[in-house]
């Protein structure tokens, strides 16, 4: 686990684990992802901690992998800021993962507590109290959905919009809807006579507390690759300029990024112009920063010494 704050986020309305959900990725892709999707809220999942516990995968295969998920629409990631009980504001990088794959701007609505298109196939409500934004809306949706999870519980329309406004409180309060869903039918009876009830005295009993205040400022998405902060419209796919342009070409052998082989004749298995110039770019910002670190360094010293 990642320490508090940090870690694996459940993305809002995905779609329940099934067979295949993960069939469209590449086959290093796709079991990287299954390992993530099956962590459970608050996992560490850094490029360090998936190498270690993935033997089959070194560092750079996973960060290469993150950086597909990240194509592909499947993670996210963003610098927010939390407050302590001293009320210093302390910066943590949240990781948001999405079993369904989401386009950027379903990620741009979370990101700005908009209300997200649900993932599920069915066509959702419109007439919803308050319309059909809001944590009200979102309350309602999710009570809609939970006789998908648990037949008993299965709730009217009437009965959704009498508690939606009980379980908007969830959300407003920071609460997924995993977690709605977890708090309402965690052991539940062999028998439930009447789920309105029992759906309306969970929803109050187990309500989580009230967030601490959070310093104002605009949320960052960072970079997957390289972990360079810049806004949401600044990030398409997740990723920052340069490590959009390292996407390698397909070898003619049939392997992604080329086959490895130091004298390939294969004229094609090679990075293209495009990946080499943002490699160079990368690498001399890079170098950039550390020159500048070490610089600082240097200047301690000496000032130690005097």
């Amino acid at each position: 686990m990642a320490s508090p704050g940090f870690g694996k986020r459940e993305a809002p309305d995905q779609q329940p684990r099934r067979k295949g959900d993960f069939a469209h990725l590449p086959r290093r892709e796709a079991a990287i992802a299954q390992y993530i999707d099956r962590l459970p809220e608050g996992a560490d999942i850094s490029i360090k901690t998936l190498a270690r516990e993935m033997a089959d995968y070194g560092q750079c295969a996973i960060g290469s992998a993150l950086n597909r998920l990240t194509a592909a629409g499947h993670l996210r990631r963003r610098r927010t800021g939390l407050v302590d009980d001293q009320g210093n504001v302390r910066y943590v990088t949240q990781s948001h993962f999405s079993r369904t794959p989401r386009p950027d701007a379903w990620w741009h609505d979370v990101f700005t507590d908009s209300v997200p298109a649900s993932g599920y196939d069915d066509p959702e409500p419109g007439d919803v109290r308050g319309g059909s934004g809001g944590h009200e809306g979102r309350g309602f949706r999710a009570l809609a959905r939970l006789g998908r999870r648990e037949p008993q519980l299965a709730l009217s329309e009437s009965e959704c919009y009498a508690l939606a406004e009980t379980a908007g409180e969830w959300f407003r309060r920071g609460a997924s809807e995993t977690q709605l869903v977890y708090g309402i039918t965690l052991l539940l009876p062999p028998r439930v006579t009447h789920p309105f009830g029992f759906v309306q005295s969970r929803l109050l009993d187990k309500l989580p507390p009230e967030l601490p205040p959070v310093p104002l400022g605009v949320p960052m998405t960072e970079c997957v690759g390289c972990g360079a902060a810049g806004r949401p419209e600044e990030l398409p796919g997740g990723l920052c300029r340069p490590c959009r342009s390292t996407d390698p070409v397909r070898c003619a052998t049939g392997e992604r990024g080329g086959c490895g082989r130091p004298a390939c004749a294969d004229p094609t298995c090679r990075p293209s112009p495009k990946a080499v110039r943002g490699k160079a770019a990368r690498i001399r910002r890079e170098m950039r920063v550390r020159r500048e670190r070490d610089g600082g360094a240097s200047l301690a010293r000496r000032r130690r010494r005097r």
